[in-house]
């Protein structure tokens, strides 16, 4: 195989058939059996390649104006600020975004960025799929395309990356809740494999412990991080032998499913069970009754993010860089803050 840059030639090579069947492949041909369109994919992986689409049009000779951001769910309004975000500091600076949702498919997730690479993509900023690894980043970190990576976070991906105090944040909220009286506090919600679940736990064992209140196992109910999750996950909390009386949620989808989850057992959030979310999107604040939640600020989380990628465009060069924002709690009607102590202590 030649030294250097990969070839559509090394390619046939290691798969085994002719140039033509790659450039078919390459292009998308139906005349290319699934078979060999899968076992020439394959190599292209394994061998990093990069179909330019933009040198072969001969469209143009240097990398676009283009921001890709990938995000992996779009359904959540979390990242539809964020990208918002992106949006004001990127087009300001004479970029376009190219957004796309991986819903969570690692697979997804490389054709989405293989595709923003034909095109040419100045950097990009991305909350990865679950079961991303660092591995997935090195082509781009190879061929010196900046990464900001956003939400969550992976280890040894040699990438900047831009989070928040995810631990920080779970103390304070049970702190809250403690504050308010409850002694079972359940955490609702999320994908324990990633590691924003990882740090949120463990900030809410730090305010459990703090309070001087036992950790129990069955109190911890995870689920999709969206609004169906969260009313599967106060369905499944309600059938503990000794009830929570309140929960903190992985995210406000969450917090949003199990305020509907308990209007369906006919409980009033706030009234008859305390609910905090994490990340503060606009719909907290108008929410009936509004949420109590963790502020992240998503859009100011996108406008961090696009400003540490265009550092790094305009430096030339992508040496990584690690952030963590500061979050905090604020309090509204669905803890039911305003309520006396004495009752929470007395609910089951």
């Amino acid at each position: 195989m030649s030294k250097g840059r990969v070839t559509v030639v090394d390619i046939a090579h290691a798969a085994g058939v002719s140039k033509s069947t790659v450039s078919l492949v390459l292009q998308g041909s139906p005349l290319v059996n699934e078979a060999t369109r899968a076992k020439v994919s394959a190599v292209i992986r394994d061998l990093g390649y990069v179909y330019n689409r933009a040198a072969a049009n001969l469209r143009q000779t240097t990398s676009s104006k283009i921001i890709g951001i990938v995000v992996n769910d779009l359904t959540n309004s979390f990242f539809a600020e964020l990208a918002v975000g992106v949006d004001m500091v990127v087009q300001s600076a004479g970029y376009v975004q190219f957004l796309s949702n991986t819903g969570e498919s690692i697979d997804r997730q490389r054709e989405v960025i293989a595709s923003m690479r034909e095109h040419g993509i100045s950097g990009l900023i991305i909350s990865p799929a679950r079961g991303t690894e660092a591995a997935d980043f090195k082509p781009l970190v190879a061929s010196g395309i900046p990464v900001v990576l956003t939400v969550r976070n992976i280890s040894g991906a040699k990438v900047s990356s831009l989070l928040s105090d995810n631990r920080m944040g779970a103390a304070q909220a049970v702190a809250h809740l403690a504050g308010l009286g409850h002694r079972r506090i359940a955490f609702l919600g999320g994908f324990p494999d990633t590691a924003v679940f990882e740090d949120r736990l463990k900030g809410f064992r730090d305010g459990l412990a703090a309070a001087g209140l036992p950790f129990a196992e069955e109190l911890i109910v995870g689920s999709a991080p969206s609004r169906a999750g969260g009313v599967e996950a106060i369905d499944r909390a309600m059938l503990i032998a000794e009830r929570p009386t309140a929960a903190l949620c992985f995210n406000d989808a969450v917090a949003f499913g199990v305020c509907d989850g308990l209007r369906a057992r006919r409980m009033e959030p706030g009234a008859d069970f305390a609910v905090i979310g994490f990340d503060d999107v606009i719909e907290a604040k108008t929410a009936v009754p509004a949420l109590t939640t963790v502020n992240v600020d998503p859009q100011g989380m996108g406008r961090r993010a696009a400003q540490l990628l265009m550092k790094q465009i305009n430096a030339g060069k992508a040496e990584p860089e690690a952030i963590v924002g500061a979050v905090r709690l604020v309090v509204r009607q669905s803890c039911g803050a305003g309520m006396k102590n004495q009752q929470w202590r007395n609910a089951v």
